[in-house]
């Protein structure tokens, strides 16, 4: 089975990174993997220094076994990709168009734009979550890899992520009953005007798009949930806002049955220069701020990463934090 790791957080913390650092890990441990981008701001394809598109590509020539040191016999291989909600827009426009054409059916005059509004209005979150709520269950599902790494957007955006299968349910409820109940009008009205020859011009299509994207949300959040298949990773910063943000995710993540085991403070000032006194005030504060991070948050596993002084870029310096982060 393909297990899940997500990593989360305020915006800037360093997700993409650990993200990144972790696929070269998994991989190096001979596990094929694959990360996934679900930030709309994406930056995995600077991290990785490769161009990347909305469909996952193998990297090559990063040499991430020897980079790491790995003792597998074979690379597991690693993917990556960044998720765009535009190239997934067009399945959730075709539910839109199935609604509209029952309703036709049944004499519900409604434009295909009115349908659209319709149709929008009960998926209060952006399509990103819903693109990347999709793709998780075809990528889980698919079986081609051991282990999916999400680089997922900041905590508002993953708030919203984590929600989309509770709201999206609801909404795809309510459209299936009123498209069930359009459809038995529409059949009926079929029946009464064109008598045995109505069969004939029924809806042929074996496939209920709503019922079929409803499955998948559901996929979602049976995968989210699964302690035995998914972990979230939280990724903050020595500082008392990032802290604080930190707890109220956490505290929504535990609410929403997602499993969060481990807490990544990144950035972690660990090797201050001789004769800086505001190099050694720094240090001091960022223990100050483990310790609180550590008195709050008992029951997790707390893992630093140093403070590499500039963005993280390229295979030697995410091989740097991916000796320091678990698989």
């Amino acid at each position: 089975m393909t297990d899940c790791i997500f990593y989360g957080g305020k915006g800037g913390v360093g997700k993409t990174t650990c993200a990144a650092a972790t696929g070269l890990s998994l991989s190096a441990a001979g596990k094929a993997t694959l990360v996934v981008s679900t930030d709309p701001a994406h930056s995995l394809a600077d991290s990785f220094e490769v161009d990347l598109g909305p469909d996952p590509i193998e990297l090559e020539g990063l040499e991430i076994a020897a980079s790491l040191g790995s003792n597998a016999d074979t690379p597991g291989g690693l993917w990556a990709v960044e998720i765009d909600p535009e190239t997934q827009k067009e399945r959730y426009e075709k539910l839109a168009q199935a609604l509209a054409a029952d309703l036709r059916s049944a004499g519900v005059r409604l434009s295909d734009e009115e349908i659209e509004r319709f149709f929008a209005g009960g998926v209060p979150a952006g399509s990103d979550e819903i693109a990347a709520l999709d793709l998780l269950v075809e990528y889980v599902d698919s079986g081609e890899w051991d282990t999916i790494v999400f680089d997922t957007a900041p905590t508002g955006h993953t708030l919203r992520l984590f929600d989309m299968p509770e709201v999206m349910g609801l909404a795809l409820e309510t459209a299936q009953s009123l498209r069930g109940q359009v459809r038995r009008i529409g059949s009926a009205a079929r029946t009464a005007f064109l008598g045995p020859i109505s069969v004939m011009t029924g809806d042929r299509d074996e496939t209920d798009d709503l019922a079929a994207f409803q499955a998948r949300l559901e996929r979602a959040r049976e995968l989210l949930v699964d302690p035995e298949r998914t972990e979230f990773r939280v990724v903050l910063i020595p500082e008392s806002m990032a802290i604080s943000e930190t707890e109220r995710l956490v505290e929504r993540l535990r609410e929403a049955g997602v499993p969060v085991e481990r807490l990544v403070v990144n950035r972690v000032l660990e090797d201050p220069h001789e004769g800086c006194p505001r190099c050694r005030s720094r240090h001091r504060r960022h223990e100050e701020r483990l310790a609180e991070i550590r008195a709050m948050f008992r029951d997790l596993e707390v893992v630093t990463l140093p403070d590499l002084e500039g963005e993280v870029q390229g295979r030697e310096s995410l091989a740097t934090i991916a000796e320091r982060l678990p698989n």
